[in-house]
């Protein structure tokens, strides 16, 4: 997996940090979470085509978080996309998006997209390769968290197959599947002849006040990507306006068991963040701040 940071500013701007979009790119899957204004052009600077977005996961309908999703798709009509765009977010995308047909005199209905509204937490994608899970949280409108998970795979141990003289046979891929064979009369087992490796998760918690009950979503997340509007200094404004401080993103980070924490969507008053990530440092040490272009 790859992540990219295409925006790490909160509801401002600022010369340095555009607003929310991070791209998550994990084999032929890009998943887009939040469209911020000006993500086209944060895309284009770090010579990512558009046309390579598969998915975009909209957490909420603020207008940080979603005023760049016009001129993408106006680009992407105009790019001849030939996928099914899928997007999701909280009850009423659907409705959003026929809106945005209606506002903007576009070339929208050249894409196909495929848009549903996502209604209570829990699993709403699946595949082969990837879950993705979403978790409501606590802002000032309907916003959810999502969760990336890749599904555990088998990989063959060859150096026991090797003892049959299986390396090559479509059987490989029974085994990968969990499935005991039989080769030339000697019986198979996937416990032997494959080697378990585990899923990795990524979590993102973006615009929130401090959840009650997030641990378990994030829980042994490879990494947590969370919202630090504020340092603990403006807790009081934090909680007025719903969002967390760093220290907030690493309590949560150390009580799900996380690898790595990193924090993004900074008010424009701190045009330095590593006073935020020494705050969350104090309590959860492998705590770094994004910035625009970062990847990780």
């Amino acid at each position: 997996m790859k992540l990219t940071f295409l925006g790490t500013s909160s509801m401002i701007p600022t010369k340095d940090r555009n607003t929310t979009a991070i791209l998550l790119n994990h084999k032929s899957e890009n998943i887009l979470i939040d469209c911020g204004e000006g993500t086209q052009r944060q895309l284009k600077k770090a010579n990512i085509s558009p046309t390579k977005i598969t998915k975009i996961l909209i957490t909420h309908w603020h207008g940080d978080h979603i005023l760049g999703l016009p001129g993408l798709l106006e680009t992407l009509a105009k790019l001849n996309y030939n996928k099914t765009l899928e997007i999701y977010g909280p009850t009423g995308t659907k409705k959003f998006i026929k809106e945005l047909y209606k506002i903007f005199i576009s070339q929208f209905s050249k894409i196909k997209l495929k848009v549903e509204d996502i209604t209570k937490n829990g699993k709403f994608f699946e595949d082969k390769i990837l879950t993705i899970s979403a978790q409501k949280l606590d802002h000032t409108t309907t916003c959810y968290g999502y969760a990336i998970q890749e599904k555990d795979r088998r990989r063959i141990n060859l150096k026991y197959t090797k003892k049959f003289g299986l390396t090559k046979h479509p059987l490989l891929g029974k085994l990968q599947q969990g499935k005991t064979i039989t080769y030339k009369g000697k019986k198979l087992t996937p416990q032997k002849a494959t080697k378990l490796i585990k899923g990795e998760k990524i979590t993102f918690i973006i615009d929130t006040k401090k959840p009650k009950n997030i641990t378990k979503f994030a829980e042994n997340s490879e990494i947590l990507v969370s919202e630090s509007t504020y340092s603990t200094k403006n807790k009081d404004l934090a909680k007025s306006r719903k969002h967390m401080t760093s220290k907030d993103a690493a309590e949560i980070a150390k009580a799900a068991k996380v690898k790595k924490l990193i924090l993004t969507h900074f008010s424009q008053r701190y045009q330095n963040t590593k006073e935020l990530e020494k705050e969350a440092k104090k309590v959860f040490k492998n705590t770094v701040t994004a910035n625009d272009f970062s990847t990780f």
